[in-house]
């Protein structure tokens, strides 16, 4: 059983609970569509099993909206079969193709919360108490990162002030608010410091978070919120953790069969949904998105170890195919093509992370983090020195562009320095003429579904919509 714990579905679940109250046959009868944490909890070993059902509802949906939506992506004449409407910016309130994800981290949250409220009801000593402490700081560090990702998709903008999303804390009834910008941060690093006290540093399961993850994190959130020294203080710590992925790793990492500079990821298996096959579709052979040739062409293609590990280039198709395809997440199982193992946090985005913090501090920084990153991508690259701050803090976008492609960021990162969103005229053929989305339209911050609007009379839709 699934439980949907957005705003919308607590609110109908408090109708439901109403209509059985004013029945005096049922006045004393408990609901069943609930779970009681005293019940479902009751040791250590529940919480862990708590805790993984909320880790289980985590997906890719906002990786794959984000590559839409942005210039990572375009959309080739042999799709037919599949919704257009966000690539071609005409999503709106009742859109699934960027609001689902709404619904899917509120689940996450008001899962992990009910593990939460359970937690200080059960005993444990010894070895059972460093592993409820851990799990304590695993759930808070979860609900700290689905607030952050709903944050970065649903918040108008990165401002202080602007409107945010609400900051569940509880499983409960109600018409809960979206919180302000701030406060929400504020919320994900409170959480976030907890957490760190709680999971000790020996534990190193990278499909769960860690310490290390914890830092990693709190380096995106303070990214955001545009807290330069704290950006540069945590992703320092999760360099100096794990390192980058040598050239010969790095393929291995897209396959599957390497964990080198992977901080945190969901692993696929069995019947799991394949972010592959977001991208292609094994049955006909259809490619739905293939990579931009504004990214294409960004790339040394000679070189560069990530063109060959993210795109593959198949000119024999056939007529109205395209060929070029996204091969970044077709991972290492012939028997299961698309069924990659989603990576959530590498070192690489904490190198830029870095970066930018040090451009942002530094005016006069040589670009020390640019550069080792390229020079662990690229064969034969030598330094680049940059002539001013806005200069280099361009170059870092432009490899962000490249070496975080497909992992849910272009669009956000956009979003973050007030910049359009500009395709090359040869990526938007089928784009009925969506080339450039300016930050003064609607579509430049998701909205919120329309459902949540309809029966949460405190929800507030962004602007615009």
């Amino acid at each position: 059983m699934k439980f949907k714990s957005t705003p919308k579905y607590i609110f109908l679940l408090g109708v439901l609970l109403v209509s059985f109250s004013s029945c005096k046959k049922l006045g004393d009868v408990n609901p069943t569509d609930t779970i009681d944490p005293s019940k479902a909890f009751r040791n250590v070993k529940d919480l862990d099993l708590g805790l993984l059902g909320a880790y289980a509802y985590l997906d890719y949906s906002l990786m794959g909206s984000n590559a839409i939506v942005s210039d990572e992506i375009t959309v080739p004449d042999e799709n037919t079969v599949s919704n257009t409407e966000a690539y071609r910016w005409l999503y709106n309130s009742g859109s699934g193709s960027v609001t689902s994800a709404f619904d899917d981290y509120y689940v996450v949250i008001d899962r992990l919360n009910r593990v939460l409220t359970a937690i200080p009801n059960i005993e444990a000593t010894g070895a059972d108490l460093v592993l409820k402490q851990r799990y304590q700081g695993e759930l808070l560090a979860l609900r700290a990162y689905s607030h952050l990702e709903l944050l970065r998709a649903y918040a108008s903008s990165y401002d202080n002030g602007a409107l945010g999303v609400p900051y569940m804390k509880a499983s409960v009834i109600g018409y809960p608010a979206s919180d302000n910008f701030e406060t929400v941060m504020a919320n994900i690093k409170a959480d976030l410091q907890e957490a760190k006290t709680l999971i000790p540093a020996s534990f190193s399961d990278r499909t769960r978070i860690t310490r290390t993850a914890v830092a990693a994190i709190q380096a995106r959130t303070a990214l955001y919120e545009r807290n330069w020294a704290e950006a540069l203080s945590y992703s320092t710590e999760v360099i100096n953790a794990v390192p980058l992925a040598t050239r010969t790793q790095f393929s291995d990492i897209w396959a599957d069969k390497s964990e080198a500079e992977v901080i945190w990821k969901l692993k696929r298996v069995g019947s799991d949904s394949r972010i592959g096959a977001f991208f292609f579709r094994e049955t006909g052979g259809i490619v739905l998105y293939a990579p931009s040739f504004e990214l294409i062409n960004s790339f040394d293609q000679t070189n560069d170890i990530r063109y060959s590990s993210y795109i593959t280039y198949s000119p024999n198709r056939g007529t109205g195919k395209s060929a070029y395809l996204i091969k970044k997440y077709v991972g290492g199982d012939a028997t299961a093509p698309g069924r990659a193992d989603v990576k959530l946090f590498r070192t690489a985005e904490m190198y830029l992370i870095r970066a930018e913090a040090q451009a942002e501090l530094n005016p006069t920084n040589p670009a020390t983090d640019l550069n080792a990153l390229r020079a662990a991508r690229i064969q034969g690259y030598a330094g680049e020195t940059f002539p001013s701050k806005d200069a280099l803090i361009m170059a870092i976008y432009q490899e962000r562009f490249k070496e975080l492609a497909f992992e849910g960021h272009r669009f956000f990162d956009l979003k973050r320095r007030n910049l359009p969103v500009e395709r090359l005229p040869e990526d938007a053929v089928n784009a009925v003429g969506a080339i450039k989305l300016e930050p003064s339209q609607a579509q430049y911050a998701f909205p919120i579904p329309a459902r949540e609007i309809s029966v949460n009379r405190n929800m507030e839709q962004n602007p615009n919509y």
